[in-house]
């Protein structure tokens, strides 16, 4: 099995102002391309349904493509069936669209846990059958202790040592795509800024460009970099919240609430500044909804100078404890082949040596013209995610430092140009990897499709793997080394 290359078909085809070359192929080239994935010639990026036809977004050596297939009357050849990291979005895509993947490997629903109307079914989920002697599961969740989000993992277990874990998801599937079409663009920015808490900025963002390009609207110099800056501070918020929940699973309960602290201070600061904790609503296409005063560059420069502190002080105390290391050392390890496999990006693709980061792949406006690094590690453990995360913390820290150096007046949002019937899609780096979002418009500016991807949908199948081997209660320090999203995924 070889496959076809992307970069062979995609030759001598000219790029939007997306970035993406969009070719109709035919289910020859389709399967040729699946495989190609599996042969490493090129990564799966998204796979979704629009308008009776499939649809992949790929990327390799430097170049993307979304191709495009008709389906007869629904069947289209599967992509999974040759390339594992498609098997939850196909699943997904027959229980949203009911198109159906010949050959799919596994034919039980995703998203639906048969209470939709008109599709209300008894029959009982049948997790995978596990052979051995003396083994036996643990079913944790779909409701936690704490205030997170809900997931199902089914663990199988020979005495405390994980053997399988299977996760099911789906309980916080909302309809986002559903919603954002018929939408307005001004509607369609508020729902994108909501599809996950965490990564408000990054999917405004996200919308924001596909918009953009799908019209030829330009965006104000100023609105570029304070995106970056509000995008950095989002990154920052998180990473440092992380180390904190890694730390407390093992324990550690004094630095996490140093880190707790500190993400309250970023929070404070961003609301203060922007007018909203989260950065809510502030990315909008165009440019940016709120500037930053001339007051409000002090207090993030002081907040940054609190970060640097309180990242070296972390690291000094993570660093001297021993029995601390002692978790996180060797366990969780996610395997690089596995991280290339399915393409896996952010701290959890980094930490395994895979130097993948949008800003640096397919460099867009402010990251253009900046100068950092995108730290990898090689031991795939939950310290090496931890590691990745402390030094991006640097990193981020720099390039705020840096942008707000270069802000000069301006406006911060540009007027939309006439609307025309189009299509554009964006490749953005949240906190936690690659987001991708396309969009289609019609001539009145009203929303058609709109696909999201969260990076979690190619990280989540690796932490099962990540845990075999290890004991059931290394589990929450491996899934907070992750942090996959369970509302970014499920949609």
């Amino acid at each position: 099995m070889t496959g076809t290359a992307l970069a062979d078909l995609i030759a001598g085809n000219h790029a939007g102002p997306d970035g993406y070359v969009r070719l109709d192929v035919t289910s020859d080239v389709w399967t040729a391309l699946a495989e190609g994935c599996a042969a490493g010639q090129h990564d799966l990026s998204a796979l979704w349904v629009d308008e009776g036809r499939v649809r992949m977004a790929l990327n390799g050596k430097g170049r993307r493509a979304i191709l495009s297939l008709k389906t007869d009357k629904g069947a289209y050849p599967s992509v999974s069936v040759h390339h594992a990291p498609a098997l939850r979005l196909e699943r997904a895509m027959r229980d949203l669209h009911g198109v159906r993947p010949v050959g799919l490997p596994d034919g039980r629903p995703w998203l639906d846990h048969g209470r939709w109307p008109g599709r209300e079914s008894t029959a009982r989920y049948e997790f995978l059958r596990v052979e051995g002697d003396d083994l036996h599961q643990v079913a944790v969740g779909p409701i936690h202790a704490g205030i997170i989000e809900p997931g199902h993992f089914r663990f199988t277990a020979s005495g405390e040592t994980v053997v399988r874990l299977e996760q099911r998801f789906g309980y916080t599937h909302k309809g986002v795509e559903r919603l954002l079409q018929g939408a307005d663009v001004a509607r369609g920015a508020r729902i994108a800024s909501r599809i996950s808490g965490d990564s408000t900025v990054a999917y405004a963002w996200a919308f924001a460009r596909a918009v953009e390009t799908a019209l030829g609207w330009s965006v104000p110099p100023r609105a570029v970099l304070l995106r970056g800056i509000l995008a950095e501070l989002e990154r920052l918020s998180h990473h440092i919240n992380d180390v904190g929940g890694i730390c407390n699973d093992a324990g550690v309960i004094t630095i996490n609430a140093r880190c707790m602290l500190q993400r309250e201070d970023v929070l404070l600061v961003a609301a203060a500044c922007f007018g909203h904790r989260l950065m809510m609503d502030c990315v909008v296409p165009g440019g940016v909804a709120t500037d930053l005063s001339q007051d409000g560059i002090g207090p993030i420069r002081d907040l940054l100078a609190r970060l640097e502190e309180t990242r070296a002080e972390i690291l000094r105390v993570y660093d001297g404890l021993p029995s601390l290391q002692d978790r996180t050392v060797t366990t969780g390890v996610a395997r690089p082949e596995l991280v290339r496999q399915y393409a896996a990006g952010g701290f959890v693709g980094r930490a395994s040596g895979r130097a993948f980061d949008t800003r640096k792949a397919f460099p867009y406006g402010p990251y253009d013209r900046l100068d950092f690094e995108a730290k990898t590690r090689i031991d795939g453990d939950v310290d090496a995610r931890l590691q990745v995360r402390m030094d991006e913390i640097v990193e981020s820290l720099r390039m705020v430092r840096e942008l707000l150096d270069r802000l000069e007046p301006g406006d911060i949002r540009s007027e939309p140009p006439p609307f025309v019937a189009g299509e554009g899609a964006a490749l953005i780096e949240a906190f936690r990897g690659d987001a991708f979002l396309s969009v289609t418009l019609d001539s009145a500016g009203r929303l058609g499709r709109v696909h999201i991807r969260d990076a979690s949908w190619f990280q989540w199948p690796i932490l099962e793997a990540a845990i075999e081997g290890n004991i059931i209660a290394d589990f929450p320090i491996c899934n907070k080394s992750f942090n996959c999203a369970y509302s970014g995924q499920d949609l």
